[in-house]
Formats: C-alpha cells, sequence, structure tokens
C-alpha cells in the first residue's frame, strides 16, 4: 500500500520533492537535535492524488491517526482530551517556497469542551478564547471561505470598546459565540466540534490551496510547475502569546538585503506567528531579544550559527518562545536581493564554506542584469499614472516628446512616447532616455532595440491613448502633454508622473570602467565571480553591434567580438533618400549610380567597427529586411499625396514612391522579398556591401590594424542561394588589395536550413542562428502580432511558462539547433556555430546553447557581462569548471 505520511525524524532535506520544502527542512532541524516541535509530514503525492480525484486518497487518514498517536505520546497530550488539550498546527510547504500563496491553520483541536481544558492547564482563560477565536476565523476562512471582512469587522468592534489591556476572557468567549454564528450562517452547519474533523478539513484544504488563484499566479511567475503539488506538515502548537516571556520572530542569519553579516530580523513579544503577519504590533529589532530574553537569544544565535554552516548558506529561520523556551518552527536557505546574493556568495568563498564553482552557481545572470541598471529612489514617489510592460530595466525621466524628430532635436533628456516604435524611430531612441509605448510587449521592436542600446523601455501600456497631433496622451481623466515631465521604471514597467530621483548603478559603473573593483564590498563580488565564470566558461560571448561606438561599448563590457552588425540600421536617418534613389532607379545606370552613392558610406561604416574590434572578429549580415521598410507607410503616402492632388499641384516625388510601395507591397513581407532572395533579385546590392567590407578591411591592413570581418548571408533556406551569393562575393573579395580573407557564413533562421544544414554547410564556413525568426518560423507566428492577442491567454492556460521569444523553446526550436549543428560539424567538422538572437542574452538560453555544442553566443552590448556569467555557470554545471577553486 502506498505511504503518505512520515514522521519529522524519518525525513531530511534531500527529500523536498516527497516532503516540501519546509517539511524537509523540519526534519533536517529534528535531526541535527534542534528545538522542533514533534510533527509529522503528509507528503506531496497525497495532495496530486487528491487534486486528481477530488477526494483524499484511501488509507491516509488512517495513517495521519498513526503518527498522531506517536506525537501525542511525545508531549504527553491527547488531542480532544478535556482536561489537558494537544493542539496542531496544519502548514503547507511546497517544493519551492512560495511565501504566503498557500494556507496555514493553527490551534486545531480547539472545541467548546476543550477550550476550557487550555485555560486549566496554561491557567490563562484570556489566552484560550483567543486562541479558539483564532481557529474559528482562520478555519471559517480558509476550509469554507468565510469572507474575512465578516469576521474583522467584529473583531474591530471589540478591540475599539475594549480596555487598554484588550479585550477580557468574558469578551473573548462572547466574541466566539459571534464567530460560531456567523460560520453556521455563512457555511450552512456549525463549527466542527470533533478535533479530528478539523483535522481531516484543514489537511484537504491546504491541498485545494495549491490551485488557489494567488498560488496559481505565484507559480506562473516564478517558473514553478503546476504539478509538483504540496506537502502538509502537522506539528504540536507551541504558543509565543502566553505573556511577556513569550513571542514570536523572523530572523536572518545574514542581511537579506546587502548580504552583510550581522543579527538581523523581527521580533514580537507576546504574539502568535500571524500576529507580526498582520501588523498589528509593530516589532522590536531582533536584537532588542537579548534584553528581553537573553537566554533565548543566546540559544537562537547558536542555532543560527548550527544552521548557516550546514546549509552553507544564508537560512532565515521562524521560532516562537513559549514562557522562555525556544521553539524552532522553520528555517529555509533565504531569499536574497541580487546584490546579496553576490555578496553572500563571494563571503562563503572566503569563510571556506563554498567553493568558487559553487559560488558561481549560487548567482545568476537575471540578478546580475538587475544590478546593472539604474533604480529609482521611490521613498516619497508620487502614484504612477500607469502599469505597462517592463521590457528593458532601468529608470529614466525627461520630457514628453511625440517623434523621433523632438527627441534628436530636444536639449535635455526627453521619453519617447509611441503607439509602438517601427525603424524610423531610432534616431528618436538613441536620443531619448526612454521609450514608452501604448503597444507591444518585451520582445516587440522597442523593446529589442532599446534593450540592444541599453535603453529604459516600457511597452504595452494600454491605458495611454496617444494623440501625437495634438502632442498628448492620456490616462483616464490625466492628460500630459508634450514637454511635461515624466518617470519610467523599466523594471517594473511604472510610469510616474514628474521626475522621480534616480540611484546610479556601482556595478554598472564598474563595468564601465569607472570604479575600482575594491569601491565596496558587492563590486568586490562581482568582479570576482564574472572574474570566475570568466575563467571557466568555453562558451564565447560575442555582442550585437552596428556602430563603432556600440563596439567599444561591448568591447569594455567584455565582448570578443561582434556576433550580428546589422547592415540595414546604417541605411536609415539622412541616408534613406539614397536608399529611395535604388528603389526608383530606372535601368542598370540608375541603380549602379544609387548604389555607387552608398558605397563610401557603407566603406567608412565598415572602417570604424573594424578600428573599435581590431583583432576580433566581426560578424556584418548582409542587408535583411525588405526594401519597402525604408520607404514611408502606404497610409501616409497616399494621404499625402491626394492632399497634394486636391490642392491641384503635381505630387512628384511622392507620387513616384507611392507607386514603388504599391508596387512593392507584400501580404506578409517578412515572408517576402528579403535577405538572401533580396540580394539575389536586386543586382549590385551584396556585391556593394562586401566590397565595402573589402575596402574597409584593406584600409585597416594598411593602416597597421588587424581586421577580422566575417559576412553573413541571411535567410538562407536552401544551399544553392548561398552557393550564389558566395561566387558572386568571392569574385568581389579576389578584386580589392590587401583585403585579409574573408570568412563567409549564413544564419540558420528558417527551419529548412536547419533540416538541410548539412547541405548548406558545404558553402559555409560559419553558422549563426538567428533564434528570433527561427522560432517566428517554426511557431508560425508573427512576434509583433501575437504578443498583444494571445500570449497573454496562453501564458495564463499554462500553454507558455515564458514567451518563447523571451526564453528559447528548446522543445522545437532547441531540438533544430541541435539537428543543424550535428549535420553541420558531420559536413565541415571545423565549423563555427554560434547564436546572434536575443536569446544569446538570455540565461536560461545561454545554458542550452553550450550543452548544444555552440562556440559563442551574441547579445546586446549590456547584456554581454549577463551571458559570461550564464556561460559561466554553464560550464560548472556540465562538469568543466575547476571544482577545487576558492
Amino acid at each position: 500500500m502506498t505511504r503518505y505520511v512520515y514522521d519529522f525524524i524519518e525525513g531530511d532535506r534531500s527529500r523536498a520533492d516527497l516532503l516540501g520544502g519546509k517539511g524537509a527542512n523540519l526534519a533536517e532541524m529534528t535531526r541535527l537535535g534542534l528545538p522542533v516541535p514533534p510533527g509529522f509530514t503528509v507528503g506531496t503525492d497525497a495532495c496530486r492524488a487528491y487534486l486528481a480525484t477530488g477526494s483524499p486518497p484511501a488509507g491516509l487518514f488512517a495513517e495521519v491517526d498513526t503518527h498522531l498517536r506517536r506525537v501525542e505520546e511525545q508531549v504527553g497530550r491527547r488531542l480532544g482530551d478535556p482536561h489537558d488539550p494537544l493542539l496542531l498546527a496544519v502548514r503547507s510547504g511546497g517544493r519551492y517556497s512560495m511565501p504566503g500563496m498557500m494556507e496555514t491553520i493553527l490551534d486545531i483541536g480547539l472545541t467548546d469542551v476543550t477550550v476550557a481544558g487550555l485555560a486549566a492547564r496554561t491557567g490563562d482563560a484570556r489566552f484560550a478564547w483567543d486562541s479558539y477565536r483564532r481557529l474559528i476565523q482562520m478555519f471559517g476562512r480558509t476550509v469554507h471561505g468565510v469572507p474575512a471582512e465578516e469576521f474583522d469587522h467584529e473583531w474591530a468592534a471589540l478591540r475599539a470598546t475594549a480596555g487598554p489591556d484588550g479585550p477580557d476572557a468574558a469578551q473573548l468567549r462572547d466574541l466566539v459565540s459571534t464567530y460560531q454564528k456567523i460560520f453556521l450562517r455563512v457555511v450552512g452547519h456549525e463549527f466542527p466540534q470533533s478535533p479530528q474533523e478539523q483535522l481531516r478539513q484543514a489537511v484537504c484544504s491546504v491541498f485545494a490551496s495549491w490551485n488557489s488563484a494567488r498560488a496559481r499566479i505565484y507559480r506562473r511567475r516564478e517558473h514553478i510547475p503546476d504539478d509538483l503539488g504540496t506537502a502538509v506538515n502537522v506539528m504540536a502548537m507551541v504558543f509565543g502569546n502566553l505573556g511577556p516571556d513569550s513571542g514570536t520572530g523572523v530572523a536572518f542569519t545574514r542581511d537579506p538585503a546587502t548580504g552583510l553579516p550581522g543579527v538581523y530580523g523581527d521580533y514580537l513579544p507576546d504574539a502568535q506567528g500571524e500576529d507580526v503577519v498582520a501588523g498589528i504590533r509593530n516589532t522590536v529589532a531582533l536584537p532588542e531579544l537579548a534584553r528581553l530574553d537573553p537566554a533565548s537569544f543566546r540559544q537562537l544565535t547558536g542555532i543560527m550559527a548550527t544552521l548557516e554552516r550546514h546549509y552553507r548558506d544564508l537560512c532565515d529561520v521562524e521560532f516562537t518562545i513559549e514562557r522562555g523556551r525556544l521553539w524552532m518552527l522553520q528555517t529555509r536557505v533565504g531569499k536574497r536581493t541580487a546584490a546579496a546574493a553576490f555578496v553572500i556568495a563571494a563571503q562563503l568563498v572566503d569563510e571556506g564554506l563554498i567553493t568558487l564553482d559553487e559560488a558561481l552557481c549560487r548567482v545568476s545572470g537575471a540578478q546580475l542584469d538587475q544590478l546593472m541598471f539604474p533604480a529609482f529612489d521611490l521613498a516619497g514617489a508620487p502614484t504612477p499614472l500607469t502599469v505597462g510592460v517592463g521590457a528593458s530595466p532601468g529608470a529614466a525621466a525627461g520630457r514628453v516628446v511625440f517623434d523621433s524628430a523632438a527627441a534628436t532635436a530636444a536639449d535635455g533628456p526627453v521619453i519617447l512616447v509611441r503607439r509602438e516604435t517601427n525603424p524610423d524611430d531610432l534616431p528618436g531612441m538613441i536620443a531619448a532616455a526612454g521609450v514608452l509605448t501604448a503597444r507591444g510587449g518585451k520582445t516587440s521592436h522597442a523593446a529589442v532595440v532599446a534593450r540592444g542600446m541599453g535603453r529604459t523601455c516600457v511597452c504595452g501600456a494600454d491605458a495611454l491613448v496617444i494623440d501625437p497631433q495634438r502632442g498628448e496622451f492620456t490616462v483616464g481623466d490625466r492628460v500630459v502633454r508634450a514637454g511635461e515631465v515624466i518617470s519610467i521604471d523599466g523594471t517594473t514597467g511604472r510610469v510616474y508622473p514628474g521626475a522621480v530621483p534616480v540611484q546610479p548603478s556601482p556595478v554598472a559603473r564598474y563595468l564601465a570602467g569607472e570604479l575600482a573593483p575594491q569601491a565596496d564590498p558587492l563590486v568586490a563580488a562581482v568582479h570576482r565571480l564574472l572574474g570566475h565564470a570568466d575563467a571557466v566558461r568555453r562558451l564565447g560571448v560575442r555582442a550585437n553591434a552596428d556602430t563603432a561606438a556600440d563596439a567599444r561599448r561591448a568591447r569594455a563590457l567584455g565582448a570578443a567580438g561582434i556576433g550580428l552588425c546589422r547592415t540595414e540600421h546604417m541605411f536609415l536617418g539622412g541616408r534613406r533618400e539614397l536608399v529611395e534613389r535604388l528603389i526608383l532607379a530606372d535601368g542598370p545606370d540608375a541603380v549602379a549610380g544609387a548604389l555607387a552613392a552608398l558605397l563610401p558610406l557603407q566603406r567608412a561604416d565598415f572602417t570604424e567597427l573594424l578600428a573599435a574590434m581590431d583583432g576580433l572578429p566581426v560578424t556584418i549580415r548582409l542587408i535583411d529586411p525588405p526594401l519597402h521598410e525604408f520607404l514611408p507607410p502606404l497610409h501616409e503616402l497616399t494621404a499625402r499625396v491626394a492632399r497634394t492632388e486636391a490642392s491641384g499641384r503635381d505630387p512628384g516625388r511622392d507620387g513616384e514612391l507611392l507607386a514603388a510601395v504599391r508596387r512593392m507591397h507584400e501580404a506578409n513581407p517578412m515572408l517576402g522579398l528579403r535577405g538572401v532572395r533580396l540580394g539575389l533579385v536586386v543586382p549590385g546590392l551584396f556585391a556593394m556591401q562586401v566590397r565595402a567590407v573589402a575596402e574597409a578591411a584593406a584600409q585597416r591592413v594598411r593602416d597597421g590594424g588587424d581586421p577580422r570581418p566575417e559576412i553573413m548571408v541571411p535567410l538562407v533556406g536552401d544551399v544553392r542561394e548561398l552557393a550564389v551569393v558566395r561566387a558572386e562575393a568571392e569574385r568581389v573579395l579576389a578584386t580589392v588589395p590587401d583585403a585579409p580573407a574573408v570568412p563567409i557564413g549564413t544564419m540558420i533562421e528558417v527551419p529548412r536550413a536547419a533540416l538541410t544544414a548539412g547541405q548548406i554547410a558545404t558553402q559555409a564556413h560559419f553558422f549563426s542562428f538567428g533564434t528570433n525568426d527561427l522560432t517566428q518560423l517554426t511557431w508560425a507566428f508573427s512576434r509583433d502580432d501575437v504578443e498583444g492577442s494571445f500570449f497573454g491567454a496562453y501564458l495564463e492556460r499554462g500553454i507558455f511558462e515564458v514567451s518563447p521569444f523571451e526564453s528559447l523553446d528548446t522543445a522545437g526550436v532547441g531540438q533544430l539547433v541541435r539537428l543543424a549543428v550535428a549535420q553541420g560539424r558531420a559536413t565541415r567538422p571545423e565549423l563555427t556555430v554560434g547564436v546572434c538572437g536575443e536569446h544569446g542574452g538570455d540565461p536560461d538560453s545561454v545554458a542550452f546553447f553550450a550543452d548544444a555544442g555552440l562556440d559563442y553566443v551574441s547579445c546586446s552590448p549590456y547584456r554581454v557581462p549577463v551571458a559570461r556569467l550564464a556561460a559561466g555557470r554553464a560550464a560548472v554545471a556540465a562538469g568543466t569548471g575547476t571544482s577545487d577553486s576558492r
């Protein structure tokens, strides 16, 4: 028969999957001989069975009764004894900590009969009736859904009329009677007078709380699987509300905010645990316990030292003191801020408790990401105007502008506010301190570009009604006009009126070379752990950079080259007119003239880029997007031409552009004339870019540099496409004196390319996975459309745990990556393989790419340190790190 229940002494912390985190740690403390109240744990498999059928599994409560008798023997009291009753606490405890998300019920076992026995044993009738009041209130709300305000109203009324010492025993007895009437009225039957029935209902209620709305929301946010279930911990009650020599508290072995050593926590005399949470009275700082109860304080700090050495990590504990006797109710490896995570990890290495490899695994890329961006000092901050999606972390304040021209012309910081952004907005995004859009999500154009530039960005603030013509946006009845100052928080998505003060990040200043590694404990810890990640990682880290300034920034942040230079970004701004000339060119001579005008500009761009990354690889992608993206939108041109014609004037160039846009219109341009197809259809376009690369590299050689350009062909789906482009590129390269050897490779971003990678590798010196498009084409998603339409529903229903554009879909897209790597290297063993999509900076995706055998990842410059750290963690997890490093 399946076993479901385990005494604390039977478990240990390695059995958290079965016993839950809380139960496993209670078992561990029991084994260490620490003062834990006797009890037992109902395992997670019982919860899963309950959730599957709606009923407790057969034999469960017979087991519970057996283990309950052992607790009764240890305590010397019996559940339901009218003279000296045992009372029980029933607490949830899943595999992963979900603080406050599930249920706890205290004082199980109190009835109209046993309450008198508790009063007699403790000599405190007021305490006994107050405990009974707490049980009915907690049981009614948790087990039967009685609205909390039903009880709260009566409790508040009583406290308002009670004396300075609070309600007396008689008043509390009357309140219990009132609570029982509320229970009967709302639930339909009387409060159960059988302690065994109270226990059974409490256990089932904790099981059911696993699927409460707040628990499900928390799991989605924390990416905790829904099928784990919770354990239930049942232990003998101990009471912190038995007078001034009793109390309850929470303590940390180090400061969870900064990581610094010391005694941190809160204590509340003469109180139970829920009083701390409810904030009924102000707590005192934990060191005050040394004055109130020196013996208990010494015992507690000794236990905390024992636990930290045993767990080799920051621990938090919950404890109760009952009439001078200390009891440990819970311990766990404590949650901490990102800053504390780095500081504590480095300290524990110095203390000899963990190795550098272990320290590296205790911090994450996401935590480092948090530490790199500035944050608002929210003391006294105003109420937010609205909340959107925090798409690119950071804090920015500036005057509102509604178009790119205003942003670039502005004197001082601005926030660019748009319904959504497009490539035309790039100059404004560069000029702005931050970007705010009404539409889009974390992988929208605004989000991706802003992250790449390190700009703060909030997207999807759909409460904004933006009217660029009037120069204003509204949120409800609040109007914000151009020139007014707002502040945006790219971490939380909050949008504030006015200027909220910003605190600079010392970690970002250190990474930029502005602070010494010894500037403070946090900077020193980041320096040490990031250095160790660099020492152990196999995976290289490059940057996606399109300008020399981006390249220099990326190099300063530790990038070992450029994995993606998007040349189409070089055609924006004032150069758009040259692209328009190319599109409107009538005949070969006109095309050649337009390309000749672009050549020196491209050459100058590439010369600067190669100089900034001298000695390191620079992968230059030939133009990818369809040419129509460089023209004004169809609706805008149509309206402009119509207005001109209505006034009797010749639309001139606008008319030509409108005809070109209509001629080039595609139902789905992302699947149309772009990438390699564009190079094959527009004669000389790719050849011009290849010549610019070759001439730039040759000039750098003559100047004594060490240029290492690589040419990447986008959107290849068939080896014959690549063969034609490669042959043309090599003919051009051969005509440029002093040009170094230039490898030619391709992006793997079309599923067919992944499936035929063995053939494509015959023509490619390298592969680089464009995981943004590969994800779109594998899922048949348009990234710009689906996030606002159904991604929310998919996340809500658990179809996605996280957007596949944020973290790589390893089960689908990831298998195409593995297949292409294997096939490509089977054909060309020396094939270099990287990734240049946004996933290259996502820590979870970086771990996958390391396991899949890629040589490097490429990401936005500001994500380079995150990728370096993630690559080091991946090496340690794979067993390639130096496990005894200190």
